[in-house]
């Protein structure tokens, strides 16, 4: 499987962006896609994750709840990660990744290239 990220740039604290994934390659109907972040210096964090079949989501940070959503195209092999009311803790390298079978805690077999996400106060 193939990941193309895009959709990172720089915004205001409160303001809000919208991620994408195309995937290409292998199917992953029976798993799913995650995303992550990742501050220089730091682990990688698990945002959460899309099941590709049912669209359900679960998160793996609290701190992106009811801020944070995800969801997909399937017809696109597409996933989205929008993201509101930014803040500056914010501000990381996300990555989206696909695995291929549930469950979808990590880890994940395919990962795309990452894309910078900066948020000023």
């Amino acid at each position: 499987v193939q990941l193309q990220a895009s959709g990172g740039g720089l915004v205001q604290a409160g303001g809000s962006l919208r991620l994408s994934c195309v995937a290409s390659g292998r199917s992953f109907s029976s798993g799913g896609m995650g995303w992550f972040r990742q501050v220089p210096g730091q682990g990688r964090e698990f945002v959460g994750a899309i099941v590709w079949s049912t669209g359900n989501v679960f998160y793996g940070l609290s701190s992106v709840k009811n801020r944070f959503f995800m969801s997909r195209d399937t017809r696109k092999s597409t996933g989205y990660l929008q993201m509101d009311n930014l803040k500056p803790e914010d501000t990381a390298t996300y990555f989206c990744a696909v695995k291929q079978y549930s469950p979808l805690a990590p880890p994940y077999d395919y990962w795309g290239q990452g894309t910078q996400v900066t948020v000023s106060s």
